[in-house]
């Protein structure tokens, strides 16, 4: 039969409250006697009802991970890594995929309220409204976007685009394209703002192509019209277009970087397989899932909730509004060389017959400058 808190209790010779102070708020109990009953529950092999213990003090200890793509690789590392830091609070994280939907994200919100104690939001596609509308309902931390008055998570995806930009200037590209994300993205938004202001002060024409489906068959469907640009180099909003770019480019006959240079971000484990290996710019999604675990477990709200038993977020509740954003870093690889000399991208006799986008095998990297890192 299993133990039961009484079974502690009795064990460690505490009164049942205490037990249940133990698990439920261990900071108001003595740290000898915390000891003590951590190990008695151990030896008695026993396990908290968490369903119970949420009835009581008003926290389930659950915590809802809204993402806007699963099948997208830049957030398995962001989505892990939230978990992992959860885990260490003695939290569990509900994962829910909206496949970029702004409606099924407000559904997603309203469905878990009443199941966790806060949510991440990531990369959401709803509009700032909604989202200030929703965190009335719940607690909440953003990230991958900034909403005024919320506390959030970004990566500093415009310092990246300055820094991408910058680099195909210094290759001598004056004809630079970029491959925008999806309609209503904070990020994509970003990178267009700051790639813009970068390209026209170092005098090169700036074309956006877009907004399109973040996807390896959204970039490769842009291909005619970036050789119809006579484009030489290619900024994606995220390493899977640039790499669907790129094959379709290669099924066009056009070699990269010989007559276009592609640049993607996020840096996602296949920008190192794919020949050529992609130069990115590198974004901190582990760090930004643990910072925003971090940050909601931190919102005064969360407490507030539990020491209330409310479900809901009232107007008396101290809110953190705390922002962080992490630093990006380009990442130098094989896919951007030296601009074309007559400074248009030209398919030569022997390119003209497409070969395969390959996996990479083992090569050696471009060197860095300044700023900058070779991988």
């Amino acid at each position: 039969m299993p133990a039961t808190i009484r079974d502690v209790a009795r064990a460690s010779g505490v009164h049942i409250s205490t037990v249940s102070r133990t698990f439920s708020a261990p900071h108001l109990v003595n740290p000898e006697t915390r000891g003590r009953v951590l190990a008695c529950a151990e030896e008695l092999g026993y396990r908290p009802n968490r369903a119970a213990r949420a009835l009581i003090t008003g926290r389930t200890h659950n915590i809802g991970l809204i993402i806007a793509d699963i099948a997208n690789p830049f957030f398995p590392p962001l989505i892990k890594a939230a978990e992992s830091q959860a885990r260490q609070r003695d939290y569990h994280v509900f994962v829910a995929d909206t496949n970029e939907d702004p409606i099924a994200e407000e559904e997603l919100v309203h469905a878990l309220a009443k199941q966790v104690d806060g949510v991440l939001l990531c990369s959401p596609r709803m509009s700032n409204s909604m989202i200030e509308q929703l965190s009335r309902e719940v607690p909440l931390v953003v990230i991958n976007r900034q909403v005024a008055g919320l506390p959030c998570v970004t990566m500093d995806v415009g310092q990246g685009a300055r820094s991408a930009v910058e680099h195909l200037l210094g290759l001598g590209h004056r004809r630079i394209a970029l491959l925008s994300g999806p309609r209503g993205s904070w990020t994509s938004r970003e990178i267009r703002r700051a790639a813009g202001v970068a390209a026209r002060a170092g005098g090169a024409e700036f074309t956006v192509l877009g907004p399109n489906q973040p996807t390896e068959t959204g970039g490769a469907a842009l291909a005619e019209q970036v050789r119809r640009s006579g484009t030489t180099a290619v900024l994606a909003y995220n390493d899977l277009m640039a790499i669907g770019l790129i094959e379709g480019l290669d099924a066009l006959g056009l070699r990269v970087p010989q007559d276009v240079s592609v640049v993607g971000i996020d840096d996602i484990a296949l920008s190192r397989l794919t020949r050529p290996k992609l130069t990115t710019v590198a974004t901190p999604n582990a760090a930004a899932g643990r910072t925003a675990v971090d940050m909601l477990l931190q919102h005064d709200t969360v407490a507030a909730r539990g020491s209330r038993g409310s479900r809901g977020v009232t107007s008396d509740d101290r809110r953190t509004t705390a922002q962080v954003m992490l630093q990006t870093e380009l990442v130098i690889r094989d896919s951007t060389a030296a601009a074309p000399a007559d400074g248009r991208n030209r398919p030569d006799a022997e390119s003209a017959t497409p070969g395969p986008h390959r996996l990479a095998g083992p090569g050696r990297p471009t060197a860095a400058t300044g700023g900058v890192v070779a991988s």
